[in-house]
């Protein structure tokens, strides 16, 4: 978690770092523990293709997400969700604490910029990080928006 508060203070983000007792396991979760609307809720997932890794920070109201739509937005050949194994070894952090703050090449969900704020990972699975939704363009490499 270190890596990303010091990623944060070099790129000048305003930023709440929430403690809570138990870790928050899906956006419905997060909805009600904070008492906001699910799509604030930033997810963020490792898509796969045959040769690379992406970061794809998804809207809790998205549900499902149409891999093929955002293999055809990056073009690039055929997605899939990583492994629990491969998020490890590939981001250094357990599903369900990954960081909205990533070295991967990064698709971001314009939904989440209908909100002032948004939660997500912060690398630590028992505190939560409140940002900017626009500040997610300071903190990864955006390839592409998820519309």
């Amino acid at each position: 978690m270190n890596n990303v508060l010091t990623t944060l203070q070099q790129n000048e983000v305003q930023y709440d770092l929430i403690r809570h007792e138990k870790q928050i396991r899906s956006a419905q979760e997060g909805a009600i523990y904070f008492g906001i609307e699910a799509g604030q809720t930033a997810p963020a997932l490792v898509l796969k293709s045959e040769t690379e890794f992406y970061a794809l920070i998804a809207s809790g109201n998205r549900g499902r997400v149409n891999l093929e739509e955002v293999s055809e937005l990056i073009g690039c050949g055929p997605l899939k969700m990583a492994s629990p194994k491969e998020v490890q070894q590939i981001t250094g952090y357990a599903v369900g604490s990954v960081p909205l703050a990533l070295s991967l090449p990064c698709i971001v969900d314009r939904e989440l910029y209908r909100y002032p704020y948004i939660y997500g990972g912060s690398g630590d699975p028992m505190s939560t990080l409140k940002i900017a939704p626009t500040d997610l363009e300071k903190l990864n490499v955006v390839v592409g928006f998820l519309d």
